[in-house]
């Protein structure tokens, strides 16, 4: 039976058309200005990221959780990028369809946020 790890990823209204397009089972391209994909470790620091900069500059936030290849996920160092808890891997853009590949079942959003704060009824898509 195959190991997985399951990430989150915090997300805007565009990137998460994109993931619904695909039938919430791949991540869409990375933009020329994006080098790096980078989903988080763990739900909280997600939620942070969806709630205060995803809400600012887009009007909503949400928080998706997926598995991936635990296997696979292990050439990817986790990189601390603040506290203890800000816990991200770096996945280069050219590697991101590979990536993409590995994911085990549907991307589901967990979290939505709004201008007002959390949505109510927020749940897995």
């Amino acid at each position: 039976m195959r190991t997985t790890t399951t990430l989150w990823r915090p997300t805007g209204p565009e990137e998460l058309a994109l993931v619904a397009a695909s039938d919430w089972t791949a991540w869409p391209p990375r933009l020329p200005e994006q080098p790096i994909f980078y989903p988080v470790l763990n739900e909280d620091y997600a939620v942070r990221i969806a709630r205060d900069w995803n809400v600012p500059a887009s009007g909503a936030g949400y928080v998706t959780r997926f598995e991936v290849d635990a296997e696979f996920l292990a050439r990817y160092p986790v990189r601390q990028a603040g506290g203890a808890t800000i816990l991200e891997l770096w996945v280069p853009a050219e590697e991101l369809a590979e990536f993409n590949r590995h994911i085990v079942g549907r991307i589901e959003v967990v979290r939505e946020f709004g201008a007002q704060g959390e949505v109510a009824g927020a749940g897995p898509r």
